[in-house]
This record gives structure tokens, C-alpha cells and sequence, in this order.
């Protein structure tokens, strides 16, 4: 399935602390026309999180099965807990024309790309080390031992960012919600896009559904 021919997959990629999840949720609560994924993880709930909401919680044992069964477009293990993300919800969102967002990590993203060649890869950045260290201190959801590890992997996953066709810059926020907005404004506007969603108004005005 190509993405042109139907809703668009929007792929959102960082270190922990960026701010990805933060940004996610603000752009989900303003677009209506974009759909969550709700990836499967076998890490324990943050404080907050509900089951089926921000993440499908399951057992090692449960995650392994839906692997072996290929019921996964992609999965990954990191920081020593699995995620992955189920396909038939992921099929039969942009088979109706909707748009789909993921927040994945780099790893899963290539993964997907094999599936989706013209998914939009977003990578959210740190204005630097520091502050990635102040943030994820301040939301008090990891252990000392925890934050160090996710610090370390920090470096090997921002090196991953030119594998995105985007990069914000999350130091203020506002600014970097406006620049995700306009990046999912502007795949709408794309040619395949456009010609897919407004079929019969290309063909009554003669125009080719496909690009020459």
C-alpha cells in the first residue's frame, strides 16, 4: 500500500526528553484529521498513562506472539523493554483516507519505511544536551540510573536524525508546535496527496491523478 493513494503516515522520532510526546499530544488535540497509532510496549506505565490510550501495555510473553504472528509493521527493543506497532490498525486507517501519526524511535522508523517508502519522517531536537538533562529530570518519571542510560543512548539516536525529511528544534514550545503544524499542512497539499483525495474534482477540471 502507498501512502499516496490514500492517508499519510507521519513519523515522529527523538531522544527521550525532546519533548516528542508533548508536542504529539498538542497537535492531536488542535487536528481532528489525524489519528494516533497506539504502539504495543512491554515497559510498565509512566504515571498517567492508561491501557489502549498512550500505549497498548503487554506482557514479554504477549509482545513475542504478536511478533512470531506478523501482526507487527515494526518493532524494536529499547532501553530493555519491547515496542512495536500493530499493522491492521496502521492498514486500515490510511486505506479510508486518514492520516496517521506515530511516535516511534529511529530503528522502528526504518522499519516502516520499508512498508511506507513516502511516510514523513519529523525529528525533534534538544537545544542541547543540558537541557535534555534538565528535562527529563523535571518530569520526575525515571530513576537517577534510568535518566543516565537514556542520556548515554542520547548521542546514538540524534545521529539518526538525517534520516528525516524534517527537523524542529524544540526550545519553545509554541514555535515548535506552529513548525509541526505546517509540515503536516504541507503533506496535505502534495500533489499525489491532493490528486487521491479530490479525485473527481481532478477529473472533471482534465488533470492527470498522477504525477508525469
Amino acid at each position: 500500500m502507498k501512502m499516496s493513494d490514500s492517508g499519510s503516515i507521519f513519523m515522529v522520532v527523538a531522544p527521550s526528553g525532546a519533548g516528542k510526546s508533548s508536542l504529539v499530544n498538542a497537535l492531536l488535540e488542535q487536528d481532528r484529521d489525524i489519528v494516533l497509532s497506539i504502539s504495543c510496549t512491554t515497559r510498565a506505565p509512566r504515571p498517567g498513562e492508561k491501557d489502549n490510550e498512550h500505549y497498548r501495555f503487554v506482557s514479554r510473553e504477549e509482545f513475542l506472539a504478536l511478533r512470531d504472528q506478523n501482526a507487527l509493521l515494526e518493532w524494536a527493543e529499547v532501553h530493555g523493554n519491547f515496542y512495536g506497532t500493530p499493522r491492521d490498525r496502521i492498514e486500515a486507517a490510511i486505506a479510508q483516507g486518514q492520516d496517521v501519526l506515530l511516535e516511534i524511535d529511529w530503528q522502528g522508523a526504518r522499519q516502516i519505511r520499508r512498508h511506507f517508502p513516502e511516510a514523513v519522517g519529523i525529528f525533534i531536537l534538544p537545544p542541547s544536551i543540558e537541557a535534555l538533562e534538565s528535562r527529563l529530570q523535571k518530569r520526575g518519571q525515571d530513576a537517577p540510573q534510568v535518566i543516565a542510560k537514556r542520556l548515554l543512548a542520547a548521542g546514538s539516536e540524534i545521529s539518526h536524525a538525517p534520516e528525516c525529511q524534517y527537523v524542529i528544534i524544540n526550545q519553545e514550545f509554541s514555535l515548535a508546535l506552529t513548525q509541526f503544524q505546517h509540515i503536516v499542512a504541507a503533506t496535505r497539499l502534495r500533489y499525489a496527496v491532493q490528486a487521491a483525495r479530490n479525485a473527481e474534482l481532478f477529473s472533471n477540471l482534465g488533470i492527470s491523478k498522477t504525477i508525469a
